[in-house]
């Protein structure tokens, strides 16, 4: 069967490594990056660390608005599939990109596979929230990540197709936590001590685009009786400069550039805390049992709070400094998120599928 991936931004290109090294056995793949993240930092970096295949495709899309992007990528994806005449799209995640891939897909008639499918944050004042819901109610193959993903697209009516899977993101971090434990020097250049650190990282428009919201973040990182090493978004460091917010952090913060994933994986692996707004690190603490303060007023990964790892305290400076202070993980985690093995099954059912065809 000939697969078309569609990546675009670091989580994609994370789920994207381990998976395509499975589809490859089995299929041909065609690799698509829009070009969403194109800093050599949120980009070229992850192609080199994890060994993903050179793209086939660079749409080199860059930043805009959220309409013009898309529409870019849709102008550009509809004309690789019309020339390459894939089996199947795959698209991953809740960006730009993913709906983008599904919907140029679809009105080509063109089977759509959505790996992590069936999230839902169910507040629609949030881009990624459309996205999953447009990609999931265009999606012929919906591989979702685990129960509650499968359970959400029950309840809008979504059962053809679905199969919980278990979830890529800890494929690819099995597969890299040794290597990044054995070769990423970050803690040494950094000086940093095992659990005598918090990571924290802030991308997300809700937080970065208010002054109000950034600055409460920042006044409580700045508050912390803990060092705090802050990898900064390019798009976050240009909001805090623009509010006036750069030099305060910097003196009492560690600041530093966007991490690889393995000096990244490393750094949150030796954590006392982690705080963050994105969905793919509250992921990626609970999955290395690392306590998450996410900073905002939902999540799509549910399952991570009632475990009792995840704690959600929007960008309300008090309890980010409470939370800071007093919250901890619980004793046990579930294997909410599968085994690691996610690629194989996920492979398993696209087998079946070709051999149907």
């Amino acid at each position: 069967m000939k697969i078309l991936s569609i990546i675009g931004a670091r989580p994609q290109f994370i789920k994207c490594a381990p998976l395509s090294r499975s589809i490859r056995r089995e299929h041909k793949e065609i690799l698509v990056h829009t070009g969403q993240h194109y800093d050599p930092e949120l980009s070229e970096i992850f192609f080199k660390e994890l060994d993903i295949s050179e793209p086939d495709y660079n749409l080199g899309v860059g930043s805009s608005s959220h309409g013009e992007q898309t529409g870019k990528m849709l102008v550009e994806i509809e004309k690789i599939l019309i020339n390459e005449k894939p089996d199947l799209v795959l698209v991953y995640g809740d960006t730009n990109s993913t709906v983008a891939g599904a919907l140029a897909a679809s009105k080509l008639h063109i089977k759509v596979a959505h790996v992590e499918a069936g999230l839902r944050s169910f507040d629609r004042t949030m881009p990624e929230e459309i996205n999953r819901v447009l990609t999931d109610h265009i999606s012929d193959l919906l591989f979702c990540p685990t129960e509650t993903a499968v359970l959400n697209l029950k309840n809008e009516g979504v059962t053809t197709g679905v199969y919980n899977v278990g979830d890529v993101m800890l494929d690819a971090l099995k597969y890299n936590i040794k290597i990044a434990e054995d070769k990423a020097m970050v803690l040494e250049y950094l000086g940093l001590s095992s659990k005598e650190y918090l990571v924290v990282t802030v991308h997300r428009a809700s937080n970065t685009d208010s002054f109000k919201n950034l600055s409460s973040i920042v006044n409580a990182f700045c508050e912390a009786d803990i060092p705090v090493v802050f990898p900064v978004h390019p798009r976050t460091e240009k909001y805090l400069k623009k509010y006036g917010l750069w030099e305060k952090l910097c003196e009492k913060v560690t600041v530093i550039s966007p991490l690889g994933y393995l000096d990244m994986l490393k750094i949150m692996s030796h954590a006392r805390k982690i705080l963050t707004d994105s969905g793919g690190v509250q992921k990626e603490a609970y999955m290395l049992g690392i306590p998450c303060i996410t900073m905002r007023e939902n999540t799509e990964w549910v399952e991570t709070v009632e475990d009792g790892w995840n704690v959600l305290v929007g960008a309300d400076c008090e309890k980010i400094e409470d939370a800071i202070l007093n919250f901890e993980g619980a004793e046990l985690k579930s294997n909410i998120f599968g085994t690691g093995n996610s690629c194989e099954i996920i492979c398993e059912i696209l087998k079946n599928i070709s051999y149907s065809r």
